[in-house]
């Protein structure tokens, strides 16, 4: 059962979530970028360049290696979703900014995480004998996986009344939930709670690392280029919250490799704890 669950319900839940992303946009959120290319440049900076880097400093300071390491820049390459546009909303901050990263860098990191993703594998010294990564393959399940699905679910949107496509979001959120649990269950039953407590407390303090550095990275370069409160709060969040299913999916499915899931589990669960003391900050502050 426990073997079943990653290669099997991980893409249909992933297609079905990202389905979901797609009917929370539309096309004029693409054309939002066009209002505040400074405020969307940056945030694509931080999230596309600036997180992978401190992804390698990170992994170099904590002394990870091997799958571990692999782990934590997967995490660092995937786009945000669902759950940083919900917090950006929370915390007051700007939206239209939060989707349109969304919608823009969701289409543009099945072709970068693939050759970023070979890079790193080379730079840890796992070979193509220990871990497959075929990049034209890999880009196109990307694409079927969470590209496809978003134009589907714009259609859907279409459609069906707008109303109907919000209604969707809260089951949308609750999926990626449950999937997560599913997966880290999985990874218990299959690689056992010894082996999985082992890696966790050697990775958890560099995810924990990444995430807060990450965020106080992409708010204070927001502040300095003199971004509004609510641009400042949105780049804070996209940096911090990283869209965990795709990650799961790479690390399990297409890398085919459990202990390379630790790290991406660990942080999308201890994301939610600095994005929520942003939004209890913001609440009291405005």
């Amino acid at each position: 059962m426990a073997e079943q669950i990653i290669p099997i319900l991980l893409p249909l839940s992933l297609i079905l979530v990202m389905t979901g992303v797609g009917m929370s946009l539309e096309l004029k959120d693409f054309k939002q970028v066009a209002k505040f290319p400074k405020a969307f440049l940056l945030g694509a900076a931080c999230q596309l360049i600036l997180l992978p880097l401190l992804a390698v400093g990170v992994i170099s300071l904590f002394q990870l290696s091997g799958a571990l390491a692999i782990g934590l820049i997967i995490i660092s390459l995937c786009p945000g979703g669902v759950t940083s546009n919900l917090f950006t909303y929370l915390a007051k901050g700007d939206v239209s900014l939060s989707v349109s990263l969304t919608a823009v860098i969701g289409f543009i990191t099945p072709f970068t995480i693939p050759i970023a993703l070979g890079w790193a594998l080379a730079w840890q010294g796992i070979s193509s004998e220990d871990v497959s990564l075929p990049v034209g393959s890999t880009i196109t399940k990307l694409f079927i996986i969470s590209v496809l699905p978003i134009l589907i679910g714009m259609g859907l949107r279409r459609i069906l009344k707008e109303q109907i496509s919000k209604k969707a979001e809260p089951w949308v959120r609750n999926i990626s939930i449950a999937v997560l649990a599913l997966v880290i269950i999985a990874l218990y039953l299959k690689l056992g709670a010894e082996t999985v407590n082992h890696y966790a407390i050697l990775s958890g303090p560099a995810c924990i690392s990444l995430n807060i550095i990450g965020m106080a990275l992409g708010f204070g370069l927001a502040k300095i280029s003199q971004l509004n409160t609510a641009q400042q709060t949105c780049i804070t969040m996209e940096v911090g919250l990283q869209n965990g299913t795709i990650a799961l999916l790479i690390a399990a499915d297409i890398l085919q490799n459990d202990t390379m899931s630790i790290a991406p589990c660990i942080y999308s669960l201890w994301m939610l704890i600095p994005a929520t003391a942003v939004v209890l900050y913001r609440k009291k502050v405005i």
